[in-house]
């Protein structure tokens, strides 16, 4: 049995377009991309239709707005630093309370560091209070984080909104767009957003690349110093054969972006129906009007999470509890917690996360173990046995 897997949120498989792309620069086209000799400076032209497919796929105006990092903390972790140290004299920091941890450990860092943050709320659908946000800005603030769509949930923040605050305010917004890139459709032309982080496992490229938007205008001071890479605003050898595969999964997720918004959705609603319909003491988590197509997020009440996914692993299926790098951690999901999601419930939440790959056999095959997975599991709860 094929695994059905449905942890796409945690990471996608490398789409075989894109691995097929990557092989020669893995192989015989190894040269570095600096060289002076045509056959390492050949690469270079390769870098630079992968950045034009990024800009495309974002609607940047300029490909040279694009910046090729490791991964999506790494972008996310530049896009705050350079800020700071773009704007020394101001020391606030606004984010939410659901941040991924890319974000949310960085401003705690800061918060011990001598950097003012201010944590903002959500309610009980996962979303912000925008008045909350207007009244935090003051002429201290230096930066505002605020993530595109959530990881665990899959919550859409309103971004145009909050970047348009920021930009009467006169503070740089960044928004962390990891889990929103290639799976919803928006253009940085028509969005005042000054930093924008992506990453490339999260959208059929490999682990190991990603790319941040840095508008034209905006204040940079390089996180990564080095050699002239990037024009000199990120250093380090470039990773060629990576950074080619993101270009490919970029085109490709260009023109997936439809499907995502209507077959995936799907999927995801055909899903979430049946366990609300099959299982007892269920809850969609987070609003069901603004999220990700992909994503659903539902709390089993009186069971553990970490014991349904084992047993759902028993039958090759592979969802999470949340984000992946929180994995491995005792704590209930900061994200539900901030939501207010009652305790019964937050314990037992499962993320379901879809992706093109994805066909009717695997909710039919998931709903033909998860319900008696449920059940088996309440029956051997103490909690659950008095309860259910």
């Amino acid at each position: 049995m094929k695994t059905v897997y449905v942890d796409n949120n945690a990471t996608t498989m490398v789409a075989p377009e894109v691995f097929e792309a990557m092989t020669p620069f893995l192989t015989d086209r190894y040269g570095n991309p600096s060289s002076m000799h045509t056959f390492g400076g050949k690469n270079h032209a390769d870098i630079e239709e992968a950045r034009e497919s990024v800009a495309d796929l974002i609607g940047a105006s300029d490909p040279s707005e694009i910046i090729f990092t490791s991964c999506g903390t790494e972008s996310d972790n530049t896009a705050i630093i350079s800020t700071l140290r773009a704007y020394p004299e101001k020391r606030h920091i606004i984010t939410t309370k659901v941040e991924h941890p890319a974000v949310l450990n960085v401003c705690k860092y800061l918060d011990t560091a001598g950097y003012r943050v201010t944590y903002l709320g959500v309610d009980g659908e996962g979303m912000i209070d925008l008045n909350e946000l207007k009244t935090a800005i003051d002429p201290d603030t230096a930066i505002i984080s605020i993530m595109y769509a959530n990881n665990e949930t899959g919550v859409i923040f309103p971004v145009e909104e909050i970047a348009e605050i920021a930009r009467v305010r006169g503070v740089v917004f960044h928004t962390d767009a990891v889990q929103a890139a290639g799976k919803i459709p928006f253009k940085m032309t028509g969005l005042p957003v000054d930093l924008l982080a992506l990453s490339g496992h999260k959208l059929h490229a490999p682990k190991g690349v990603g790319a941040l938007y840095v508008r034209k205008g905006t204040k940079f001071v390089p996180f990564l110093i080095g050699g002239h890479q990037e024009q000199t605003r990120r250093g380090g050898t470039e990773n060629v054969a990576s950074i080619v595969g993101l270009g490919v999964a970029c085109r490709l997720a260009k023109k997936a972006v439809e499907e995502e918004r209507t077959r995936i959705k799907g999927l995801r609603d055909r899903l979430e129906s049946a366990i609300l319909e099959k299982v007892p003491n269920t809850r969609v988590n987070g609003s069901t009007e603004s999220r990700l197509p992909n994503t659903s997020n539902v709390g089993f009440e009186f069971v553990e999470g970490e014991a349904i996914l084992l047993k759902l692993d028993e039958k090759d299926i592979a969802a999470s509890s949340g984000s992946a790098c929180t994995s491995g951690s005792l704590a209930p999901s900061h994200v539900l917690r901030a939501m207010g999601i009652p305790f019964t419930f937050i314990q037992g939440s499962i993320r379901f996360s879809l992706s093109r790959y994805n066909t009717d056999k695997d909710i039919d095959y998931i709903m033909e173990h998860l319900p008696s997975v449920i059940e088996r599991l309440r029956q051997i709860s103490p909690y659950g046995r008095e309860k259910a």
